[in-house]
């Protein structure tokens, strides 16, 4: 004989309660009101934007940093780690009027980044143009690849 079972319709549908939870949980605390926090710490769920790639000779980093000024971001590299941090210093607010839409964020923001390869610091570049931060960090010597010819006998 089949054993039967009793459809509960009503089963997999979650509660308003549990709903809610998540949609707070997904949009508003990870991502903000209005979006992805751009200046948001690393505990926020988001982070600073950051592409890394390897040249022959190179580490290359580019960061956005948009609406930031060059003295507003720290730079700093230990072993085989990088910091950036900054903060974006919120403009005087206008007394009078009311607002309809306060929609850009201030506040501090740190990236920590884990280095492929080890690099000399000492020798770093970063230059700073349209809201974008590059780092040009040169790779030490031992890590290089170098070329070994074979020997015919």
């Amino acid at each position: 004989m089949a054993n039967l079972a009793r459809w509960e319709p009503f089963e997999d549908v979650m509660s308003l309660r549990d709903a809610m939870s998540r949609l707070f949980d997904e949009s508003l605390v990870r991502h903000g009101p209005f979006g992805v926090w751009p200046f948001a710490s690393q505990d926020s769920g988001s982070t600073l934007a950051v592409d890394m790639y390897e040249t022959d000779g190179d580490v290359m980093v580019k960061a956005s940093l948009p609406g930031l000024k060059p003295e507003e971001v720290d730079i700093t590299i230990t072993g085989a780690t990088l910091h950036i941090r900054g903060e974006k210093k919120e403009e005087t607010e206008e007394e009078h009027g009311d607002y309809y839409l306060k929609e850009r964020c201030f506040g501090s923001f740190e990236r920590v980044l884990t280095l492929p390869v080890e690099v000399k610091a000492d020798e770093a570049e970063a230059s700073f143009e349209d809201g974008v931060l590059t780092l040009k960090l040169p790779k030490a010597e031992q890590v290089k690849a170098k070329q070994i010819k074979i020997q015919t006998k």
